[in-house]
This record gives structure tokens, sequence and C-alpha cells, in this order.
């Protein structure tokens, strides 16, 4: 492995904690937008809403590129209210707030799973990523945190095996 041979073993453990928190990024991405399509479908059949099938899999499409459920869903709960079916209506309109917040708990727990890292730096490096890359930043702003953070705890560790956990040497 090139980072083994760029770095030794911390090179290799840096290129694993980077792997594992890349999968745990896209584990928490996907099954996130499956959640969030399943329960928005399922309100939509229990609303009785036709087509069900296809706004749940655009449901998912959109979710996946992390835009939400909220298009397919609020136009949903008008066509409900415009049909006269105001109860179904209303709860649909509860249901899309429950449906379109879950993923600011489900994403950062299933990340968290997927890499050892703290949730805050978790949250800080999707919402960090993606205001500075867009939707790949998702992606980058985890792992960037990830490989940062294991580094300073490598060097952290270090020091304090070798015993510089105390006050350092300034030559003097």
């Amino acid at each position: 492995m090139f980072a083994g041979r760029l770095a030794g073993q911390q090179g290799v453990d840096i290129a694993l904690h980077a792997a594992r928190a890349v999968r745990g990024v896209a584990l928490g991405i996907v099954v996130t937008a499956l959640v969030q399509a399943l329960l928005g479908g399922a309100g939509m059949a229990l609303a009785g809403v036709p087509a069900v099938s296809i706004l749940t899999a655009a449901t998912f499409m959109l979710c996946l590129a992390q835009v939400g459920p909220w298009p397919v869903l609020i136009p949903v709960c008008i066509w409900l209210f415009w049909s006269g079916e105001t109860v179904w209506g209303g709860g649909m309109v509860a249901w899309t707030l429950v449906v379109s917040t879950i993923d600011n708990f489900i994403r950062p727990l299933l990340i968290k799973r997927g890499a050892d890292i703290p949730l805050l730096l978790i949250f800080a490096g999707v919402i960090g990523g993606l205001m500075a890359f867009g939707i790949v930043g998702l992606f980058i702003g985890p792992v960037i945190l990830a490989v940062t953070y294991t580094l300073l705890e490598e060097w952290v560790r270090e020091g304090v095996a070798e015993g510089d956990a105390g006050s350092p040497d300034w030559g003097g």
C-alpha cells in the first residue's frame, strides 16, 4: 500500500480511517435517503395519493441528491387539500415535517457508526464540506476532518508515549 511506504504504519492507519469515513458517509447518505423515501411513500400510500411508486422513487432521488423530500411532499399536501381531503392533508403536512427532519438525526448516527470520529466533528465536516464544495463536500468534509483528527490523535499519543506531555523544550 502506498500509504504504508510513504508513512509506515501511521500512513496505513490514516488511509484506513479515511476509507472508513468515506464508507460511513456513503452509507449515511444512501440509507437516510432510503428511509426518507420509504416513510414518505408510506404516508402518501396511506393518504391515498395516486402514483405512489413514482413519487417515492422521485423522493429517493431527491434525497440522494441532498435536496430532501420537500419538492415531492409539499405538492402532495397541496393536492390533498385541493381535493377536499383536509384531514389527510393536515396529517400529510405533519408527516412531511417528520420525514423532512429525520435526516438530521439518522445521517450523523450512521456516519458515526461507520467512522470512529466524534459526532460533532461529523456535523462540522458535513455542513462545512457542503458549504465549501457543494454536494461533493458531503464526502470531502468528513474525510478531511477524519484524517486531521487521526493525525492529531496519533501525534498526541506519540508525545505522551515519549514523555513529551509536560512542558515543551524550548532549546534552553
